[in-house]
Formats: C-alpha cells, structure tokens, sequence
C-alpha cells in the first residue's frame, strides 16, 4: 500500500504501543500493527481489506457512517471519546470498551485515517469499582470521612452523607478542617489523649466521645479511626467511622445507676432462680447483714437463711408468684446470719426475667425495731393496766369500767395503729414515681385507720358530754328525708359485697322539730350496726312512720342477732356480746344512742332472735321541747 519507506513506516508501526488502524475514505482497512491484532484476536492478514465495520460492534454501524463522513470533511484532529463511550468488537464477539484518537492524512491524493486505539477494559473496571465503592460509602449508615496525613493539621478531605446528616456541619465546614471541631468546647475528655497518639503513632482507635451537633446538641459518638498507607509504608490518610450512641450510652448509664442503687441499698437484696432456689446475686446490703459473701451465697438457698423452713412448703408459698397469679408476695419470717444471730424480717417477693431465666427478687426488711416497739409498747401497757387495776380496786364499778376501757384501747386502737406504723414504713421504700399507686394504697390505711379511731375518740368525748350536762341541742325545723339521706349516703360507703339498704318510702312530706345532728347521729349508729353485723349479700330495711305527735323508725337487719343471755345488758356501756368479741367495736355506740334519746324525750327498743337478725326501734317526738 505504502511502498516508499515501508521499512521505516513498519518499523514505526510497530513501536507504537496503541493499536494502529488505517482506513481509507470508503472505510477499508489498509493496515494494522501487531497491537491491533492483539486488541481484536484477527492476525492482519484477516483484516486487511474488510470493511472497518468487522471491528464496531452492529448497533453502532449506521451513527459510525455518518461520524466518519463529517470527520472526512472537517479533516481535524480529534479524540472520539471525549463526548460518549466507544466500544471495539472482537473477533469473537466480545464488546468492550476503547479509546480511539483520530489523524486524518493524505497520501497519493487520497484520504486515510489513522486510529490510535487503546482497550480500556481494565481502566473501566477500576472507575466502576471506584464508583460502587463510593456509593457504598454514601449509603452507609454511619459516618465516614477521610483526612489527609500529610497535609498540616490532617484535614477532611471526603465525607459522606451520613456524616453530614449526623453532624448537621455544611461542606464548607467540614471540607479542609481538622475533625476536632465536633468537640466544640469540650477539648477536656480522657478519651482524647487516647485518640492523639494513636494519631500520632499511626495506630488505629476505638474510643466513645461526646460530640457536638452545628445547633449545639450534644450526642455521644463511637468513633474508629484506622490509618492507609502508601507504597512506601507512609501513613498518608486516616478513615474514620463514627456512630451515634446516645440512646445506648444513657440506657447503659441508667443500667449502671440501676446497678448502684441494687448495691447500695441498705435493705437486703437477693435475687433467686425461681425454679432451682439458688442464688444468683445479692447486694452489699444483704451480704453485710447475712454475713455471708456473694460467692457462698450463690451456692445457697434462701431454705438456708429461713429459719424452721422446709422446702416443700416454700415452694408452696411462691406458687402463686410463678404462675402470676399475683404480682407480689409478702410475709414475714426470721433470717439466720452466719454468726448463729437471728432477726425477724419483712419479705416482699417478685417474680422477674433476667437473662431469659425466670428468677425471684427479694427485698428484705429488717423489722427487729418495730418487733420492738411493738414489744415494748405491749408491755408498757399492761404495766399501765396493773397499775390501774391497783389503783381502782377501792372502787368496784369504777374498776370494772376502766378495765373495760382498757382493754377497748388494747384492742381497738393497737391494730390501726399497727397498720399505721407499717404503711408509714412502707412508704419510705416506695420513692419512684411509678410506684405511686403503692403508695396511694398505704396513704389511703393511714387516712382510714385515722378516721376509725378519730370516730371512737368522739364516741368516747360524747359519753363525757352526756355525762357531765354538757350536751347542747340545736333544734330546728328540717325534712325528716333530708337526714335519712345522709345517713343512708354514709352508711354505703361501708357496704359490703351484695349488701343493700332498702330505702323507706313516701317520706318526703314528713318534718320535725328536733336536733337535725343528733338524729342523724342516731340512725347512722344504727345503721352501721346492722351493716357490721350482717353477712355479705343481705338486705337492711328502713321502715318509718308518723302521727301527729311521734315519728318511729325501725331498722331491720338479717345479721347474727343477739344471744339471749346478752340481751339485758346490750345498752350498757362498753358491754358487747359475746358472738361480737372478734368483731371491731366500743360497745359505746348503744349507748350513746339510748342517752341522747332519753334526752329528746324518746326511747329505744329491739327485737332480734340469733341467727336470723334484729330490728331496732327508735321513737321520739316530732317536736321537741327546748
């Protein structure tokens, strides 16, 4: 084809480390260099005189055709790449990608081009693997960025997205600045010396730091620093990864306070698999107290700490905690140190999970205190009562009436004021807001027992007022169904289950002229009785009637009635019948009643039968006479 200086044009051919093609303006190829055999798989024999086609893959040919004439015309210079991919075919079908610079000449007054081709299959795969990587890294979750070791001060020179979304930080002030600007003014952490000489040694480094967001928020940052090197072991860039773990950080430190009030806490605190008994940890508390150390606990029991304790019967007692039949138990027993020494305690038991195994807490106060106080304050009072007995033998009905005073205190007033003193203790423990149901329930018995002996308190100042004259009565005209409703309304309060009172009816016309309280007082009295005396799921009956110059109201109840033996003494003062010994009362309340209606000018009378019930009958003028 080019027969002057063909040696030299062959040898120059060769040289040539690009592939070398020349086509001729109708597209025939002329000739090729041994690279572009290599490139395509033909030997140039096999190409020599084909169509430039043979090496452009078939969905390219017609746009190749119009390409070629334009750059035949033009006549200029260019590189085909530069405005989109070119693709080369090779022999045996494969496409791949090319690089392909164009120089069009003339020789013997006709036009070539000669194609300078490069196979840029390798460089392609390094830009689509650079490109994978890079999306991975913007859709990580987590943090990254990458500094420049060799540059001053090791600045950023790429983050991510997340990075970005975490920080709240824009480029411009990320881009080129060292990370430490994430510390804003708390440069004083431990961490951070830690941090700086694996920087400066070239270490990697995994440390928890707080960092701080653009609008100031603090968040704590899991940070892990890991160092590139280049080919000649030179640290040249350092990858951080950082992840926001506030939420784990101040769940772990409320686990850690958790951990620190168990251990701390003055009360003893065991914890126990709740099917083998053994157990699993105590707090300082109880290891102080027992005697014993966490490590021989954990072979023990609590058998081995209960006095007079069997097994069977435990595991009897927490039957109802493992099936969740309720949700706490509590009892009281006696604990046995190491020392030999016993002392009484207070349980209270829960069933709880811990490390999915069904374990048992149990909190366990020390009552020698209370044990006592009560003891002490028993022995105080019967001292008291002997002295008293001494004193009052000279006078025989004065005795038996303090004697029966005495023994109402013992009785009435030594169980609220127990479960006084026990929900006043209990109350200290429960502090945590959401125990404030528990401690309602322990209020609510203080409020209770206050009002019960607060009652008998003004029982007792009623009988000194009516024996002593000092009664004054207020008289007034008001509906007789006014104060039957009061009475009824607090009479409900103390209902018990199934109990109902049968309301009298045809009663709003009637009136008297009588002390509205008194009256009041009266019925309420009554009423109580029969609600305290009666049996669940009974009926008490309210009957009134009037005529001119009395109104009478019977109360009727279906309770246990009085014996028959009782019956004569049933309106003296601190009597009560025996079939209500057991039962909370003054044996004032009868008494009080009779008195204030002799006084009105009324009486009181009843029929009972034991067993079946009674009905007490009360009568007194409509009009009083002041």
């Amino acid at each position: 084809m080019f027969h002057q200086d063909q040696e030299i044009f062959n040898i120059l051919l060769e040289t040539v480390s690009e592939g070398v093609v020349i086509v001729d303006s109708h597209q025939i190829l002329r000739e090729v260099n041994a690279a572009s055999e290599a490139i395509f798989g033909y030997t140039r024999e096999e190409l020599i005189g084909k169509p430039l086609n043979v090496l452009i893959p078939s969905n390219y040919h017609i746009n190749h055709h119009n390409y070629f004439q334009r750059f035949i015309e033009e006549g200029k210079r260019r590189k085909m790449t530069e405005s989109a991919d070119i693709y080369g075919l090779k022999k045996d079908g494969t496409i791949f990608p090319i690089d392909i610079e164009l120089n069009p000449f003339k020789s013997y007054n006709q036009n070539f081009v000669i194609a300078l081709i490069n196979d840029i299959s390798k460089r392609k795969e390094v830009e689509k693997n650079l490109m994978l990587r890079t999306q991975a890294l913007e859709s990580a979750k987590s943090g990254i960025f990458i500094t420049d070791a060799l540059k001053k001060d090791n600045p950023i020179i790429y983050f991510n997205s997340s990075f970005q979304n975490l920080t709240g930080y824009p480029e411009e002030e990320i881009l080129n600045h060292n990370f430490r600007f994430l510390l804003g003014k708390d440069t004083k952490q431990e961490a951070i010396k830690k941090l700086n000489e694996a920087l400066q040694k070239g270490e990697s480094c995994q440390i928890t730091i707080r960092n701080y967001r653009k609008d100031g928020s603090m968040f704590w940052n899991d940070l892990y620093i890991f160092p590139i090197t280049n080919s000649r072991g030179v640290v040249s860039n350092f990858v951080g990864i950082q992840n926001d773990v506030t939420t784990k950080k101040i769940a772990e430190e409320e686990r850690l306070h958790l951990a620190t009030i168990f251990d701390e806490s003055l009360n003893e605190i065991y914890v126990f698999d709740a099917h083998t008994l053994k157990f699993v940890n105590a707090n300082y508390g109880a290891q102080k107290n027992i005697g014993y150390s966490l490590e021989e606990l954990k072979a023990m029991t609590p058998l081995d700490l209960t006095k007079s304790e069997t097994e069977s019967n435990f595991r009897k007692t927490i039957k109802s905690l493992l099936k969740k039949d309720i949700e706490k138990l509590e009892f009281e027993s006696i604990h046995k140190r190491k020392d030999g020494s016993e002392y009484p305690i207070e349980v209270h038991l829960q069933l709880s999970r811990l490390n999915e195994m069904d374990v048992l807490v149990a909190i366990i106060l020390d009552i020698t205190e209370r044990k006592n106080y009560t003891t002490n304050l028993e022995n105080q009072v019967e001292e008291r009562t002997k002295q008293l007995e001494k004193a009052l033998n000279k006078e025989k009905e004065l005795n038996e009436l303090k004697t029966s005073f005495l023994s109402l205190v013992s009785h009435e007033f030594k169980t609220p004021l127990s479960a006084i003193l026990t929900s006043c203790e209990l109350l200290n423990k429960y502090q945590l807001e959401e125990q404030q149901d528990k401690r309602n329930k322990h209020i609510k018995t203080v409020v209770d027992k206050v009002h019960f002996l607060n009652n008998i308190l003004n029982d007792f100042l009623s009988v000194e007022k009516l024996e002593t004259g000092k009664v004054n009565y207020r008289f007034s005209h008001f509906k007789l169904s006014k104060v039957i409703n009061e009475a009824v309304y607090d009479a409900n309060m103390h209902l018990k289950e199934g109990q109902q009172i049968k309301y009298p009816e045809n009663i709003d016309d009637l009136s008297i002229y009588q002390d509205e309280k008194i009256i009041q007082l009266i019925l309420s009295n009554l009423l109580y009785n029969a609600i305290k005396y009666s049996h669940e799921s009974t009926s008490i009956e309210l009957i009134v009637k009037q005529n001119n110059n009395t109104t009478t109201i019977k109360v009727i109840d279906q309770g246990i009635g009085i014996p028959e033996k009782d019956q004569k003494h049933i309106f003296e003062r601190y009597f009560r019948a025996e079939n209500v010994l057991n039962t909370q009362g003054t044996g004032i309340g009868l008494n009080i009643v009779k008195n204030h209606l002799e006084n009105l000018g009324g009486s009181i009378c009843f029929e009972t039968k034991e067993h079946i019930g009674s009905t007490f009958i009360i009568t007194f003028p409509n009009t009083a006479t002041p």
